[in-house]
């Protein structure tokens, strides 16, 4: 696989030394058990995949490409290059400016860019109509690109689907830069439809089977279906892509109920003309991180702290698999961490900001600590989350001893 260019300052001589050691003896990614990190009063369960991915860290290659080869042009960016607020700080130190914020809202009017400027388009990609806007500027956006190859795979499978008269079904969130961009290419291929989960999938199947009326089908999906839609002639094909970052266990759970569903109303025989296998555009970096994450909650811990920013859909996911097991809090650097007593962590159910006591269990001899991160942060970031916890346990060995032990 192709290695990036990236800032060293994202790198960690620590964790990422841990990770490629991993991937040294397991290149075929058969193995999904964490490491061990046995400090000695404090042990750490590092998962076997988490952090930058491929799409984030070719993302931050062009971007600091386009900062280095353009010195005297003013650089924008549609918005965030990824969800992480330190990688999208570091950016703006060197001068890059967002034109929109994560929810589509406009901050740097179009009117103020010219044809000689630069822009950047974010890893989630984009949608057609800012495509547009941006060449009627006389821009280019070809040079620094960043759309992930994973979300363009995503794109190529909606425009499949609408050339065979199939209806887009895209499992997303709607608001999400990366649904909006899937939407506005499937939706130029064919009819579309974005469902955020399960419950959504099965009120679907009561409108497929007749069972619920046009109106109240409008009304539930509001805003995300393509407007020349027809539910009865429309719902007889259907295929399922996704936003890449979701849950690919929810995905395919959601796939195989519509798949259900068209058996039951079709036949055994006939549903293959009425619903299409796309199973394969499921990212592998997502799948490989929830995995590894699954693998990590086979072994018994104290707490989980998962790390990155606060807005990012694929780290969320992370939180909520392992919230189903034990205390888990997210944040997003070490500075969240006041004290071996006192941890300030993000509750991305409610969406808000949360200080909790107690997390660090007290009076035992070893605790043990879930450490992983989502697809967008440094481990550079994670490394200091580690550094931060240790310094709160006593006679413990150092990080060159750990790492001499897994290099010999």
């Amino acid at each position: 696989m192709k290695k990036f260019q990236i800032p060293t300052y994202y790198r960690s001589s620590f964790i990422s030394t841990i990770k490629e050691l991993r991937k040294s003896g397991d290149p075929r990614k058969k193995d999904f058990t964490p490491t061990l990190l046995d400090f000695g009063s404090v042990q750490f369960l590092i998962a076997r995949h988490f952090g930058f991915c491929y799409g984030v860290e070719n993302a931050i290659e062009k971007a600091y490409k386009a900062v280095e080869e353009n010195p005297d042009r003013n650089i924008y960016l549609l918005s965030q290059m990824i969800h992480n607020p330190i990688v999208n700080d570091d950016l703006e130190s060197k001068g890059i400016r967002f034109i929109m914020d994560t929810k589509g809202s406009q901050i740097i009017d179009w009117k103020d860019l010219t044809a000689n400027d630069v822009i950047i388009i974010p890893a989630f990609g984009t949608t057609l109509e800012i495509e547009n806007k941006i060449t009627s500027i006389g821009l280019t956006t070809e040079e620094y690109n960043t759309t992930c190859p994973f979300v363009e795979k995503v794109w190529k499978e909606s425009h499949k689907l609408g050339e065979n008269n199939f209806t887009i079904i895209i499992h997303g969130k709607q608001n999400h830069e990366e649904t909006r961009a899937t939407f506005s290419h499937s939706d130029s291929s064919g009819p579309s439809l974005i469902i955020k989960d399960i419950n959504e999938a099965r009120f679907l199947e009561e409108v497929i089977l007749g069972k619920i009326s046009e109106d109240e089908f409008y009304r539930v999906f509001k805003n995300r279906y393509s407007k020349d839609i027809d539910i009865v002639n429309h719902l007889d094909k259907i295929g399922v892509v996704n936003q890449t970052t979701m849950l690919a266990s929810e995905t395919q759970e959601i796939a195989d109920f519509l798949k259900e569903t068209m058996i039951k109303k079709y036949g055994l025989k006939n549903y293959k003309n009425h619903f299409a296998d796309t199973r394969d555009t499921l990212c592998y970096a997502t799948n490989d991180n929830q995995q590894a994450t699954l693998g990590l909650l086979k072994e018994s811990a104290d707490l989980a702290i998962v790390v990155g920013g606060y807005n990012s859909s694929n780290t969320s996911h992370i939180v909520e698999l392992c919230e189903e097991k034990l205390p888990t809090y997210f944040i997003n650097s070490a500075e969240e961490i006041e004290s071996s007593d006192r941890i300030n962590h993000f509750d991305f159910h409610n969406k808000k900001k949360e200080s909790s006591t107690g997390y660090l269990p007290k009076n035992k001899d070893i605790t043990r600590v879930i450490l992983t991160s989502g697809a967008s942060c440094p481990d550079a970031i994670v490394d200091e989350v580690l550094d931060k916890l240790l310094s709160y346990f006593s006679n413990i060995k150092t990080k060159g001893e750990i790492l001499e032990r897994f290099i010999h």
